[in-house]
């Protein structure tokens, strides 16, 4: 099974886009767990995961996050994909940087 974490600003924005994300999944019958935290939580909540999705608004972040967790993809949430709550798509974009 995948682990998938989201991180934002505070857990919370991003926990709407879990829930497609997680729709998504039972779609393809893709087995993963999903999960959204603040970014404060990174390294406790997210240096066992497969693959670590940023909210866009804290995409500064990325360099300091994807030290804290050596050997996890981490990359940004494309505005619009978020925007739209594109959980098939997050999807999508999260199974590609696991190359799964």
């Amino acid at each position: 099974m995948k682990k998938i974490v989201l991180l934002c600003a505070s857990g919370m924005s991003t926990s709407m886009l879990v829930k497609k994300m997680q729709e998504a999944a039972k779609a393809e019958n893709y087995d993963c767990e999903i999960a959204a935290y603040s970014a404060a939580e990174a390294v406790e909540k997210a240096s066992d995961a497969d693959v670590v999705l940023l909210g866009p608004q804290i995409r500064f972040s990325k360099g300091k996050i994807a030290s804290e967790l050596p050997g996890v993809p981490v990359d940004a949430i494309d505005m619009r994909m978020y925007g739209r709550m594109d959980g098939k798509g997050a999807l999508a974009f999260a199974k590609k940087l696991m190359k799964d």
